[in-house]
């Protein structure tokens, strides 16, 4: 009966303690943390948790594990506060997924990105095509901003009061510059066709296109593979 009685005073405690600590260090939503936030999180809730079930620890050595720890992460909080160069270091920065309407490559290789998934991403924007995008930021908590061609900006039709038009999804049909041809197949479309598209936009090879984008009605949209080079968001 004992045991259970310092199990539950040591979880009690720790639970407190974590929830104090976390009111401290201003954390108010998941979707505000960095990866460093995130795997602080992580191994402070490890360490805790391995406090718990040491039988040799107890509501001292708990109190000492998140009292350093929390003072870690303070430290590290006010550093990048003070030092702005510090913060790139320490927390990353924001960096442009697509740059004046062209998807660079090597940005989207080191966040391990792929094109699906930044589509994903920018329906969460109520963004459906990437041709509305002039400017992709990916920000440290890994999600996405952005800002849209100044066609397809606000107003609206409805606030312009124009007659509403049949809805066309686009559909992928490169990929990394490769075919879909199931979605080739879907469009009633055929390589030839393809091929004749981009051949009108100076494209050879499938190879040299990294995203190309058919929506009906309108010409065949193509991203071909770009560098990051100097496109650097300045944080």
């Amino acid at each position: 009966m004992d045991s259970y009685l310092q199990m539950l005073g040591d979880t009690i405690f720790g639970f407190l303690s974590l929830f104090v600590l976390t009111k401290i260090l201003g954390k108010t939503q998941i979707t505000q943390l960095t990866p460093f936030d995130f795997i602080s999180a992580l191994i402070l809730g490890e360490l805790v948790g391995n406090a718990l079930f040491d039988k040799e620890a107890g509501i001292p050595e708990i109190a000492f594990v998140i009292t350093l720890w929390g003072s870690l992460i303070y430290v590290t909080e006010v550093i990048t506060q003070k030092f702005k160069r510090t913060r790139q270091l320490l927390e990353g920065g924001p960096d442009f997924v697509i740059y004046r309407g062209k998807l660079i490559r090597d940005v989207m290789k080191k966040n391990s990105l792929d094109v699906n998934q930044l589509q994903s991403l920018l329906r969460t924007k109520d963004v459906f095509s990437l041709r509305e995008v002039e400017f992709a930021f990916m920000e440290t908590n890994g999600t996405i901003s952005v800002i849209r061609k100044p066609p397809y900006q606000m107003p609206n039709k409805q606030d312009l009061h124009v007659s509403p038009q049949e809805i066309n999804l686009a559909t992928t049909l490169i990929n990394d510059g490769e075919i879909i041809y199931d979605n080739l197949k879907e469009k009633n479309l055929t390589e030839d066709w393809l091929y004749e598209q981009l051949k009108e936009q100076d494209y050879e090879k499938v190879s040299d296109v990294f995203y190309a984008e058919y929506m009906k009605g309108q010409e065949l949209f193509i991203l071909p593979f770009v560098n990051r080079e100097h496109h650097k968001f300045d944080a």
